[in-house]
């Protein structure tokens, strides 16, 4: 049996259209852009500020050194001078269950909502956020599991807990039940709401004007609801465009060449590898005692372990199940391309960030090389490439975007691509995935990454300047956590990216912050 399950693209795409009642008659008449949202507050006359970034923090399994509570109470510091919080995608593990909002996410962010003084008594669907968190969906915010199993997990939920299961995983009952969980978390579900509640609603919440038309006006403290699962904004003349990756990652089909055929062999194989050493695992977890520290952190890490093996053998079941009825979400990435278009174009637009969970770039070992890191890799350079046609001389010599924003890896990173061929060359790209599940190595091979062209010849492509996460082994391991905070200033802008760390080591945490780094300013 899988222990997760991925719903089809054209299934996440139809769903997530229905929540928010994408393009209804009631949406159309007013003219209402649905991929974009103004603040309340005034800030474009104030063109300086600060932003928090975070990403695939949703944990709560582990029971008496949980990392992301250490990292909220560490942003705390900085929530009255930043103006919002990026939130890189994987919200709630292992698969954006209902039943674990409370735990691995409002509790640990009763601060940034109102009310959070009492956590408990706050929904998941109902959430108000006094200072605004913006999140792009991960993959494990869309997860399942199959029915027999969600069904076993739900009903000895509690009788785990009181044991402490030994391979106890933060689940539910039926998993995202397909993304709805968080659709229902974060964005303005329209679908709930009778017609008459509809047009009330409308009327009081897309009130904001801009050149596409009304659109959803982000209040915080009162409504903030995000207007559809790929969505932009302005703040202080940078435009914000948050994507939904999870629709555009799947691989090509395989070859129907010899070629094409020995490499299905090879990955059927490996598939096979991985689940022998998914037993081998179960079986050494039941042999060691959450009670006993040392081997709890060995828990910790075979669950880490675990969850990779799966996450690996979906990125095979991708590759071995892709075909030429595969869909690709090219209704959003049209939608970036154009959107990207109409902001080089606007002379008030000094900035371009762009945030969505899977990296196109990546050193962390366990994504480097997926099928999925490449899929989307082509996909941002196919946008990428038609608006560099587009806007030419517009530029000066900058790069179409000043900085990329990913999670999905678990850890820290700081990117930037060389030549690459393609319109995505000499940018910055920041991994910020360590903000509170289990952290990752660095791949054996280095910080460099290369890539073959169509002749076969190798190509170095981008370099890592910048890797935290798991290092050390046994007694020595090290566990750096991190999130970020990022000062913008400048025309052309200057991003100044500051990296905290909370770091768990020999049973103990310390806080720290790593030498700040600067990004853009007009640098070609």
């Amino acid at each position: 049996m899988r222990f997760v399950t991925d719903p089809p693209i054209s299934t996440k795409i139809r769903k997530m259209k229905q929540r928010v009642r994408w393009r209804s008659p009631q949406i159309m008449q007013r003219g209402i852009d649905q991929t974009r949202m103004v603040f309340s507050e005034d800030w474009e006359n104030e063109p300086d500020f600060s932003f928090l970034v975070i990403g695939d923090s949703g944990s709560s399994a582990h029971r008496k050194h949980n990392p992301q509570r250490q990292i909220a109470e560490q942003m705390t510091a900085h929530l009255a001078d930043c103006r919002f919080t990026i939130h890189t995608g994987d919200v709630v593990y292992l698969v954006g269950s209902r039943e674990y909002y409370h735990d691995n996410f409002i509790k640990p962010y009763r601060k940034f909502l109102v009310g959070g003084e009492k956590p408990r008594q706050i929904e998941y669907n109902k959430m108000v956020f006094q200072s605004p968190m913006l999140p792009v969906p991960g993959n494990h915010d869309y997860y399942d599991l199959p029915l027999m199993y969600g069904l076993m997990t739900g009903v000895t939920q509690s009788f785990r807990r009181q044991l402490q299961l030994k391979t106890d995983f933060d689940m539910g009952w039926f998993g995202s039940d397909q993304g709805d969980t968080y659709a229902a978390a974060f964005l303005d579900y329209l679908k709930a709401l009778n017609p008459k509640a509809m047009e009330a609603h409308l009327d009081r919440h897309y009130t904001a004007k801009t050149e596409t038309g009304l659109c959803l006006l982000y209040q915080p403290g009162q409504f903030t609801r995000l207007p559809n699962r790929y969505y932009t904004f302005r703040c202080g003349g940078i435009d914000f465009f948050a994507l939904d990756s999870n629709t555009f990652n799947d691989p090509p089909p395989l070859p129907d060449t010899r070629e094409g055929r020995a490499y299905r062999l090879l990955l059927e194989n490996r598939r096979t590898e991985l689940e022998q050493q998914k037993q081998d695992i179960l079986k050494t977890c039941e042999t060691l005692d959450p009670n006993v520290p040392e081997q709890a952190e060995r828990l910790d890490d075979l669950r880490t372990k675990l969850e990779q093996i799966d996450e690996v053998k979906l990125d095979i079941e991708k590759q071995l199940t892709a075909d030429k009825l595969s869909v690709t979400d090219y209704e959003q990435l049209e939608w970036l391309r154009e959107r990207l278009i109409t902001s080089w174009q606007d002379s008030s637009v000094r900035g371009r960030v762009v945030y969505f969970h899977h990296p196109p770039y990546v050193t962390e070992a366990t994504k480097w090389q997926q099928a999925q890191t490449l899929a989307i890799r082509n996909n941002l350079r196919w946008v990428l490439d038609a608006v560099a046609a587009e806007v030419g001389d517009f530029t000066q010599g900058r790069p179409l975007i000043d900085l990329v924003l990913n999670g999905h890896a678990h850890c820290l990173e700081y990117l930037r691509t060389g030549e690459t061929g393609h319109a995505d060359s000499h940018m910055d790209w920041i991994v910020c995935g360590g903000s509170g599940y289990s952290l990752r190595r660095q791949r054996e091979e280095g910080a460099g990454l290369s890539e073959s062209d169509l002749e076969g010849k190798s190509r170095s492509v981008a370099r890592s300047h910048l890797f935290i996460g798991r290092t050390g082994r046994g007694s020595k391991k090290r566990r750096p956590y991190s999130f970020l905070r990022i000062d913008v200033s400048g025309d052309p802008p200057k991003f100044t990216v500051r990296p905290f760390i909370c770091e768990y080591s020999e049973q103990e945490w310390q806080n720290s912050e790593v030498e700040p780094f600067v990004i853009g300013g007009g640098r070609s």
